[in-house]
């Protein structure tokens, strides 16, 4: 029983609309169960750790133009996997703060459209630090990234742009304004763009210059993430299995007295009374709620919902 609930809970939060910071977190969080738990098996059977590390190369970002040009996905993949829990436990606890704030005010598909676009943009900042700065010439091809920090950096920094002087509270520090919190985080990736892991905070400048630009330009009229976002709903409605509707609408006439009144009333509005059109209608909006939930239907569709459900 509790099998099947977790099941149909994980189910919920994928199918559920709406719900785009809770599907980011959960397959960031799936991603590090399934290498963590890679990683203890070949702990326990004492197998050769080689190919576990290939796994995880192959997942995380290279610096190296060669390197990347063999695994190109992994300017997606990098986003998801996490090196250590303390890593994806505050990755996802900022997300988790931030993007609620994010997603209130803008709604989910901006926030999918920030938290990718914003890791591809740390991915190209890193990828470019490194091949430009000669500090990095030395280690460059066996270097790689990973963490989801570059997309959360960039939903920090959009948050902040978008809601300057809303204040957030923190631990010993009381109520910050997210513009001040942003702008630390910023700082502190500055500051450290030379030390051991000057690849992060390269990535996540990258982050945190997207979020800005982002912002700015959709201040503007302008919407960077729009094409990332029909793109999206095309993947979503070409792979999505089709649903029939579980509503069945009937029409029966319930007096039969009155079955030539009826017919007249009729004959202006065949089309939408007959059975068949009106079911047919009815698919059509249950299939547009499945793509952009109940809110984007029109006050007509509805009625004509809540009309056929009474039936």
């Amino acid at each position: 029983m509790r099998g099947n609930s977790i099941l149909n809970d994980l189910r919920s939060t994928f199918t559920r609309d709406n719900n785009s910071l809770n599907q980011l977190i959960l397959v960031n969080v799936l991603v590090f169960l399934v290498l963590s738990v890679v990683a203890v098996i070949v702990a326990l059977f004492q197998l050769e750790a080689g190919w576990y590390l290939r796994i995880s190369r192959y997942l995380a970002v290279p610096a190296s133009l060669g390197n990347l040009l063999y695994r190109p996905w992994s300017l997606f993949t990098y986003m998801f996997v996490h090196a250590g829990f303390f890593h994806i436990l505050f990755n996802m606890l900022w997300l988790y703060w931030i993007g609620q704030i994010f997603q209130e005010y803008l709604g989910s598909k901006k926030l999918v459209a920030v938290y990718f676009l914003g890791g591809l943009a740390g991915a190209f900042m890193y990828i470019l630090a490194f091949n430009i700065f000669p500090l990095f010439r030395n280690i460059i091809d066996t270097s790689f990234a990973v963490g989801a920090s570059a997309s959360v950096l960039a939903v920090v920094v959009g948050a902040a742009t978008l809601l300057p002087n809303f204040t957030i509270r923190l631990f010993l520090f009381g109520n910050v304004p997210l513009k001040y919190l942003a702008l630390a985080m910023v700082i502190i990736d500055l500051l450290s763009a030379s030390g051991s892991n000057a690849g992060g905070h390269f990535a996540h400048l990258g982050g945190a210059v997207f979020g800005f630009v982002y912002i700015k330009q959709l201040q503007a009229g302008r919407d960077l993430g729009s094409g990332f976002n029909r793109m999206a709903d095309w993947l979503v409605t070409t792979f999505k299995p089709s649903k029939k509707s579980r509503l069945k609408v009937s029409y029966r006439n319930p007096n039969p007295s009155k079955e030539a009144t009826v017919k007249t009333a009729a004959t202006s509005t065949a089309a939408a009374t007959h059975p068949k059109v009106q079911q047919e209608s009815i698919d059509r909006i249950l299939d547009k709620i499945a793509q952009k939930g109940y809110d984007g239907l029109s006050k007509e569709e509805k009625e004509q919902l809540f009309r056929a459900s009474k039936q």
